[in-house]
């Protein structure tokens, strides 16, 4: 793992995640900043994939189960080559290919269409499923927020994905401790998550800075190495990471900056590149 060119790939990642939401006007900029580096580990490291072939049989499979989050998923395939990174500003527009929820129809790279919280999780598991009946090597990955498990339709793939030992699917959730409505713990708790998870027959990892590329590494060469049952990377993060006014602020949950706002962010994240590349 290099881990400065995946530093300066997610920090441009950042810069399309803000691009994004900004030219559309709307969005969810904190849950995709939160996510950040988990997308670009997925996708610079961690994947089985071919951006010249989206569709090749034996590809990894990734599920963006908070569908909402989907700007930042847009702009690591972008940035990964799947289409043109300045297609982000078209974020949302009418007729637009990139809309507000990934479309496996319109979007290379896209695997399954997902927006309705709960339910990526349950295709995922499908697709896991499906590779053990073909008897096919690649693997799933999915995607959840903190307060999307709240869902009680993400307990049932739980549980089905546990009972039939599906070894080859790790379920991720970015616990950046917010959701729409406040503090998760306030509005409804999931916690302890990890303890949920290990109930349903999941290997359990817990990663104290979902941020930090070094313990993202750790932890999914630990799912890929665990046997006999389906791994939880339960990562905790920092909504709006690296845009200092975002960060761990619930107004950013589902908003978009305004000229000012967006000026400050990317002359911050220029900066951070900038610092990267003195390295």
């Amino acid at each position: 793992m290099d881990e400065l060119k995946l530093k300066k790939a997610v920090n441009e990642i950042r810069k399309g995640i803000v691009t994004a939401v900004y030219s559309a006007k709307a969005g969810h900029p904190g849950g995709s900043l939160s996510a950040a580096e988990l997308f670009t580990y997925l996708y610079f490291e961690e994947l089985n994939i071919d951006p010249r072939n989206p569709k090749k049989a034996d590809r990894d499979r990734f599920v963006l189960s908070k569908g909402h989050t989907a700007p930042g998923l847009y702009a690591t395939l972008a940035n990964r080559g799947y289409f043109p990174v300045e297609d982000l500003k078209l974020l949302r527009h009418t007729n637009s290919y990139l809309q507000g929820h990934p479309d496996m129809k319109h979007i290379p790279g896209v695997d399954m269409s997902s927006g309705s919280l709960g339910q990526g999780i349950s295709a995922a598991v499908g697709m896991a499923l499906c590779a053990k009946m073909d008897k096919a090597n690649y693997r799933v990955y999915t995607l959840l927020g903190d307060g999307e498990i709240q869902e009680g339709q993400v307990w049932e793939a739980a549980m089905f994905a546990g009972h039939r030992k599906l070894d080859n699917l790790v379920v991720i959730v970015d616990n950046n401790g917010l959701q729409i409505d406040g503090k998760i713990e306030d509005v409804c708790s999931p916690y302890p998550i990890d303890s949920k998870f290990a109930a349903f027959n999941f290997h359990v990892i817990n990663v104290s800075d979902g941020n930090d590329f070094i313990q993202l590494n750790a932890a999914f060469k630990e799912a890929k190495e665990t046997k006999g049952k389906p791994s939880a990377i339960i990562m905790k993060t920092v909504k709006g990471k690296g845009i200092s006014y975002m960060e761990n602020n619930i107004e950013w949950h589902g908003k978009a900056p305004n000229d000012k706002e967006y000026a400050i962010a990317i002359e911050e994240l220029e900066k951070a590149g900038e610092a990267l590349c003195q390295k």
